[in-house]
């Protein structure tokens, strides 16, 4: 449990600070302070989050062209996920949840000293710069991960090859992942924002975009409104890249942003498919 000893009798009133965010700040402390100060409120909001951003394109594949609106931008609309197929990623997420990470938190509240809920909320700033720059050491962590793990045949073969069972991923896929790799995801997940000193609130917040992000990646459709349009200057790569990752494994190893893999001359643009007659 979060250590909750400092925590001040009496919280400050909203207008006694200048933060945007001190009422919703305010408001958790006193009113849901047994919620986010449990060890199991991150898994809750990382998993929680991945299942309803999932369920829209979840839906969405299942009408397939029966949506022509949306369908139009299916990349590979020769290639649609089952409901048995989104079965078992789904069922791969929860029981490596179940089995894995709710019993490595355990683990981790007797082994790790419990960090504090500051009395201060962090302010827009904080939010974007901090949350940005997690997102970014993240980035480069997975891309070297992900790298060497395409590199290496073993690594790939026992690690990272449940992930790529799929060459057209879809939004349940983003979690299909291997005991391992989840773990690795985790610790980075968790240990970054505290090496950086970001708030909790900000953590909460990268938590939730950065597991939007990782869904988007793998939903299988390049919608003009999902974020690698609306980013300028083509710095997230998004579905288009990660879909041509699936498609040619040597390529697009970065989760999210695109400047490693033009660095290191791994960016390759995406093939469009189109649909067989």
């Amino acid at each position: 449990m979060l250590n909750i000893s400092d925590l001040p009798l009496k919280l400050l009133p909203s207008g006694a600070s200048d933060r945007l965010l001190q009422p919703l700040w305010d408001y958790l402390l006193l009113h849901h302070l047994p919620l986010i100060s449990s060890p199991f409120f991150p898994v809750l909001l990382a998993f929680s989050s991945y299942f309803f951003f999932s369920i829209p394109f979840a839906v969405l594949d299942l009408l397939g062209e029966k949506v022509p609106l949306l369908y139009q931008y299916k990349i590979q609309p020769d290639m649609q996920p089952t409901v048995q197929m989104m079965a078992k990623s789904f069922f791969i997420a929860l029981y490596n949840h179940i089995f894995f990470v709710l019993p490595a938190v355990i683990i981790g509240m007797f082994i790790l000293p419990a960090p504090t809920l500051p009395q201060e909320a962090p302010t827009l700033y904080e939010v974007f710069v901090d949350g940005l720059a997690a997102l970014l050491l993240f980035d480069t962590q997975y891309y070297i991960w992900h790298f060497i793990h395409h590199k290496n045949t073993q690594l790939y073969r026992w690690i990272h090859a449940i992930h790529h069972e799929y060459t057209a991923p879809f939004s349940w896929s983003t979690e299909q992942l291997s005991i391992p790799e989840l773990m690795t995801v985790g610790l980075w997940s968790n240990q970054d924002p505290l090496l950086l000193k970001c708030h909790p609130l900000t953590t909460w917040c990268m938590t939730v975009f950065s597991i939007w992000m990782s869904v988007e990646d793998h939903i299988g459709y390049d919608l003009p409104w999902t974020l690698n349009h609306l980013v300028p200057f083509g710095l997230l790569g998004g579905a288009p890249a990660h879909n041509m990752h699936h498609q040619r494994p040597s390529s697009n190893y970065a989760p999210f942003f695109s400047h490693w893999d033009i660095i290191f001359g791994t960016a390759v643009p995406l093939k469009k498919k189109t649909l067989r007659s």
